[in-house]
């Protein structure tokens, strides 16, 4: 990126499918080049899950979509609290790092590339 500085902002949220809007409201501010959404949702005994997860997923796609902005998807999906633990910096990695770096990226890439018209990020909007 071109930017010479980094900042970071921490913005919690009580639960996964909350951070959607979150995300759209950060990523229409044009203010950051990237937003990264990390969670976990467990299994319990009520499709619940299944419910928050694939909700969680799409809001996340359409804030990245709606806003030209890279919103990346670090929001684990487990059956267990261990199996949270496991790949939230245990033995199967860090799933929030590779959001983070698929992030960074996704900036890189977009602001290598041609700007579209009406985008956000280009102050036309």
């Amino acid at each position: 990126m071109s930017r010479t500085s980094t900042r970071s902002s921490y913005w919690p949220v009580s639960e996964n499918v909350r951070s959607t809007l979150v995300a759209d409201r950060l990523a229409a501010s044009g203010g950051y080049d990237a937003i990264v959404c990390l969670g976990a949702v467990i299994r319990g005994d009520t499709p619940h899950f299944d419910f928050v997860a694939a909700e969680a997923a799409r809001g996340i796609r359409e804030a990245a979509e709606r806003n030209g902005v890279p919103v990346t998807f670090g929001v684990l999906t487990t059956e267990t609290f261990d199996q949270a633990l496991d790949r939230a910096g245990g033995k199967h990695g860090n799933k929030g790092w590779d959001a983070a770096m698929a992030a960074l990226e996704m900036a890189s890439l977009l602001e290598a590339l041609p700007k579209r018209e009406g985008s956000a990020k280009d102050g036309t909007r």
